[in-house]
This record gives structure tokens, C-alpha cells and sequence, in this order.
């Protein structure tokens, strides 16, 4: 295996910076490890010719930058539960990880100047040049409803960070925020694949889903009325969510849904717990209202 071994001082450097990783070690080896340096992860197979000339020459660029960042390769033969998941279609596949998250990747064999570009994009993630304060900037001008400055903040930071997925999802919500769906949904379907699954991107799809859906929501007080004289009809309550989620009553279309579930967990496929989970993926993650939605919702599933 390539990075392996013990002798002279260059082989225990790569032996500290680079290793293999399999699907039980694949949490600590890589999500723990890049809450601190970055991790790239090598994709590869024994029969793959590519992989044969990529992973030495990333080996070479990683020791190369001096602990700025590590390596860990993962034969794809041999862990095919986190190829699946990772969706790894081809190999070799880059991608590195960074608190926990992809930032950056890319498929194929590349040349010896693209590798280098590409460790030093990764390597400057953990200092990233005042690119944090900037997101943090363009997120409160989006919460201050200037949204048209928000997205050329957004779009400039992407300039510096293309893979920058906390940008590439605020770059979303503010397209959101100006009603120009369309233009929110092809820069979703056209997402760099390192991001494509990071919190800040799934959080910005989700909020597309409940925008598209805001759009085709009643009249609040027609369905607030249809629930009232029958609170048995499952579709009128989840309609009246819907409604509400989209006139900005977040807690109480969470309520409804809720309600919903508790009556008929099973009511059209399971669309009450399925909303739920949209809606939660919309939200912050600290947000109170998702976490005392999620926590009624498991109070009720284990009921």
C-alpha cells in the first residue's frame, strides 16, 4: 500500500501524513481528522492505470506541503458502502474534507500543476484569507433583506473559494429571497459534486422544495376554516401547513404537521414526517423551532 512502511525520515513522515482508510475506520480517519487540517481522499482501485500515476504524485504534493494537509486513500473495491454513499461513479475521485465536510475534489488524472493548485486550495482552508467573515457579512445582509447585495458577496467569495458550500448555499437563499426560483434551481442542479451533499446546499434545496410548494399554497383562511370544520381531513391540514409555512407561520405550520403525524403516521406515504424533515433541513440547525420540532416528532415515533 502506498504511504506505508517505517525507516528513513521521509518514509515515517508519509507513514504520519498519509494512510489507508477502510469503511470502519473512514469516520475517525477522515471526518474527525479534518475538524483540524484538511483530509484528501484518494478514490482508487488496484486495476485502475490512473490511479497508479495520480496517487503517487499526490503523495509527492501532500508530504510536499508540510503537514498543511493529509492523505487518506480508500480502495473502493474493498469499502463500496462509502463509494456508494459519497457517490463515486469513476475513479480515481479526489475529494477533500475540512470540518467535517467535502470542499473541494475532482475526477480523472490531472497534471502535476493541477495537483499543486489543488493542495494549496485545500491547504488554504484553514486559514481561509477572511473569506469566513466575508459569508458571515453576506448572511447578514441577506437576514437585513438587502438580498441583491447579499448575492454579490456571495458571488465574489465564490470567485476567491469556488467550492465554498456555506457561499454556494447563501448564493441560493438569496435567489430565493428575490423569487427567482428558476435561477435558485439551476444553480442547485449544477452544484460541484465535492458540495453537492454539504449541509449549507441541502439546507438551500430545501428551501427551494417549500418555495416551489409556497407558490401552489391556498388561501390560509379558506384551509384554516376546511380544518376547523373537519379536523379529520389529513389533505386540508397538510395544505393548511403548507399555507402557513409559506405566509412565514414556521412553529405553527411545524404544529400542524405534527398534528397530522400524531392522527395518521402512515397518511399518504408518510407526507406529514417527510415534510417535517424538509422543513428542519431548511432551518439552521440550532434553530429552536427545528430542534423542538425534531424533538416532538421523535417523542411521537417512539411513542
Amino acid at each position: 500500500m502506498f504511504g506505508l512502511g517505517g525507516g528513513t525520515p521521509e518514509q515515517e513522515q508519509s507513514g504520519a501524513l498519509i494512510k489507508d482508510s477502510t469503511e470502519a475506520t473512514f469516520m475517525q480517519d477522515v471526518v474527525e481528522a479534518s475538524q483540524d487540517i484538511p483530509v484528501i481522499v484518494d478514490f482508487w482501485a488496484p486495476w485502475c492505470g490512473p490511479c497508479k500515476t495520480l496517487g503517487p504524485a499526490l503523495e509527492a504534493a501532500v508530504n510536499a506541503a508540510g503537514g498543511k494537509v493529509r492523505m487518506v486513500k480508500v480502495d473502493v473495491d474493498q469499502n463500496q458502502a462509502i463509494a456508494a454513499q459519497l457517490r463515486i461513479q469513476s475513479i480515481p475521485t479526489v475529494y477533500a474534507f475540512y470540518k467535517g465536510q467535502p470542499i473541494d475534489g475532482f475526477q480523472g488524472n490531472v497534471t502535476p500543476s493541477e495537483i499543486n493548485d489543488f493542495i494549496n486550495r485545500v491547504a488554504a482552508q484553514a486559514g481561509d484569507g477572511g473569506l469566513s467573515e466575508a459569508v458571515e457579512a453576506a448572511e447578514q445582509m441577506l437576514a437585513d433583506g438587502a438580498a441583491v447585495d447579499a448575492a454579490q458577496t456571495f458571488a465574489a467569495i465564490l470567485g476567491e473559494e469556488p467550492a465554498n458550500a456555506a457561499a454556494y448555499g447563501g448564493l441560493v437563499r438569496a435567489h430565493l429571497a428575490m423569487e427567482e426560483l428558476d435561477r435558485a434551481e439551476a444553480l442547485l442542479a449544477s452544484v460541484d459534486p465535492a458540495i453537492a451533499a454539504a449541509p449549507e446546499v441541502e439546507a438551500a434545496r430545501a428551501q427551494l422544495e417549500l418555495a416551489r410548494q409556497a407558490a401552489d399554497a391556498g388561501p390560509l383562511g379558506d384551509l384554516s376554516a376546511k380544518v376547523a370544520a373537519d379536523p379529520a381531513d389529513h389533505q386540508a391540514r397538510f395544505d393548511y401547513a403548507t399555507a402557513l409555512h409559506a405566509a412565514g407561520n414556521i412553529e405553527q405550520a411545524v404544529d400542524e404537521l405534527l398534528e397530522l403525524f400524531r392522527r395518521d403516521r402512515e397518511w399518504n406515504d408518510g407526507a406529514a414526517k417527510a415534510q417535517l424533515f424538509t422543513i428542519f433541513e431548511a432551518l439552521k440547525p440550532e434553530d429552536p423551532i427545528a430542534l423542538n420540532g425534531r424533538r416532538k416528532l421523535s417523542s411521537l415515533i417512539f411513542a
